[in-house]
């Protein structure tokens, strides 16, 4: 039988089942009674696991929740088409189908063979977890004019290998290797 968590314990970022359908907790909030004989109540905001839905809902202090059976597989992104996105399985060399809603943004930081983890639930995949960081190759920038930051701009636009499109520092060339924050898309250093 699964752990039982209860509500007070859950904290940002953790993993807990209710109603058979797994949630990540994104935040919570404990508010205390006041007056004797009153409960405790935690008001946890949580998305679901399985279709992104972002939601807050009020529980007791002492409601439990189970540990979902949430398993992360180390795998590789193989390509993208008409079906979703394919991804080689690293343990079982098996090759599993993401659909676009499960996948999200994050073709913006897959480029062929990158290394990330994917979320199985109950045994299927529902959806990825991509590296703290990134490199990717910039294909595209305009040149730094010298005498730019002056103006307070010290910043360009460049074009990476997947298509996406990030602010960068003036010295930054085409071609160079660049290291990309996964979570909010915006450049953290040269790779």
């Amino acid at each position: 039988m699964a752990a039982l968590i209860d509500a007070i314990n859950v904290k940002r970022k953790m993993l807990f089942e209710l109603d058979n359908v797994p949630y990540a907790c994104l935040d919570s909030d404990i508010s205390s009674p006041t007056a004797r004989g009153g409960q405790t109540l935690v008001r946890l905001k949580m998305r679901n696991l399985l279709t992104s839905a972002v939601f807050e809902k009020t529980f007791k202090a002492q409601d439990k929740f189970k540990e979902p059976d949430l398993v992360l597989v180390p795998a590789s992104y193989l390509y993208s088409d008409g079906e979703g996105s394919h991804f080689l399985d690293q343990e079982s060399f098996e090759t599993l189908t993401l659909t676009e809603k499960m996948v999200g943004n994050a073709l913006d930081f897959l480029i062929e063979g990158a290394l990330l983890q994917l979320h199985m639930y109950n045994g299927n995949p529902i959806g990825l977890q991509l590296p703290i960081f990134v490199e990717l190759d910039v294909t595209r920038t305009e040149p730094g004019v010298r005498g730019d930051t002056s103006s307070g701009s010290v910043t360009k636009s460049a074009t990476l290998e997947t298509g996406l499109e990030i602010k960068v520092p003036l010295f930054i060339k085409e071609g160079e290797k660049v290291k990309v924050t996964t979570e909010t898309g915006e450049f953290s250093g040269r790779a």
